[in-house]
């Protein structure tokens, strides 16, 4: 895979992880259009750990703050419970369905391109919706609430649906504000991406050689130098303005996307 592709790949990714506008559904539309296919989709899964790296390196302090307090401090204690709740149906949901999501859904531009333009929909008319919000700040999420969000996060098993849009989504509904339902995605995205990065390892080990193994180190190094800059910047960016955006991003991006299928076909020639 040339270079260049492998760079434009990991941008994407880390640009599009933590906002709601499905990074998997930019990458594997980019890629079908390259012409670029990974044995079982694994370069676009593996590179997220430039993503997930790029969030650790971001709440470090937060993160071993929390650490210091887990044994003394049960408001801490609780966050930590509700994140393994809202985690813990996409755990279960894709590692029983991880054959059919990366040979069916994965393998569906089309798919792909109308759950952007749908997603994109949604977005608009949530963010314009006068919602009163009961919580904001992820300390004081009940675990409830969390585990309510986390189904909600299951919804992105379906590529462009985005996983970060399901889970903010569905916590503006639940009556979250809209800054801390964007830092719950955050924290969210841990053990999920995490997760879901070792799992694919651990299935595709066998097939990946030293060609595979160089592509996806330059990925997962431009991802997290994008990824570093979105969340430094996010917070405040949709605290000023919401997501009406990232709505339209959708929109445009599936559109494009779905003229192109149409016009040129839905086969793609792998690389």
């Amino acid at each position: 895979m040339p270079t260049w592709q492998v760079v434009l790949l990991g941008l994407l990714e880390g640009l599009t992880e933590f906002i709601p506008v499905s990074s998997t559904g930019h990458v594997l539309l980019a890629g079908h259009f390259l012409g670029f296919c990974s044995p079982g989709k694994t370069f676009e899964v593996l590179i997220q750990l430039g993503a997930i790296l790029a969030i650790l390196s971001v709440y470090s302090a937060k993160l071993l703050r929390m650490l210091f307090d887990l044994p003394s401090d049960a408001r801490t204690r609780r966050f930590v419970v509700s994140i393994l709740l809202a985690f813990l149906p996409a755990a279960v949901i894709g590692a029983l369905g991880h054959s059919f999501i990366k040979s069916i859904l994965f393998e569906s531009p089309m798919l792909i391109c109308v759950m952007l333009i749908l997603g994109g929909f949604i977005l608009l008319f949530v963010d314009r919706m006068e919602l009163t919000p009961r919580y904001v700040d992820v300390m004081d999420y009940p675990p409830s609430l969390a585990f309510k969000i986390g189904l909600c996060q299951c919804l992105a098993m379906v590529p462009g649906v985005s996983r970060s849009g399901a889970t903010i989504v569905g916590a503006l509904l639940l009556g979250t504000d809209k800054r801390s339902a964007a830092e719950f995605s955050f924290f969210l995205a841990m053990p999920t991406m995490a997760g879901a990065f070792a799992y694919d390892l651990y299935k595709n080990w066998s097939t990946i050689d030293v060609s595979d193994a160089q592509s996806i180190a330059i990925g997962f190094a431009v991802a997290f130098v994008a990824a570093v800059v979105v969340v430094r910047y996010l917070l405040e960016y949709v605290s000023r303005h919401g997501y009406a955006l990232f709505g339209w991003w959708r929109i445009i991006v599936g559109g494009l996307g779905l003229g192109a299928l149409l016009v040129l076909g839905n086969a793609s020639v792998c690389a």
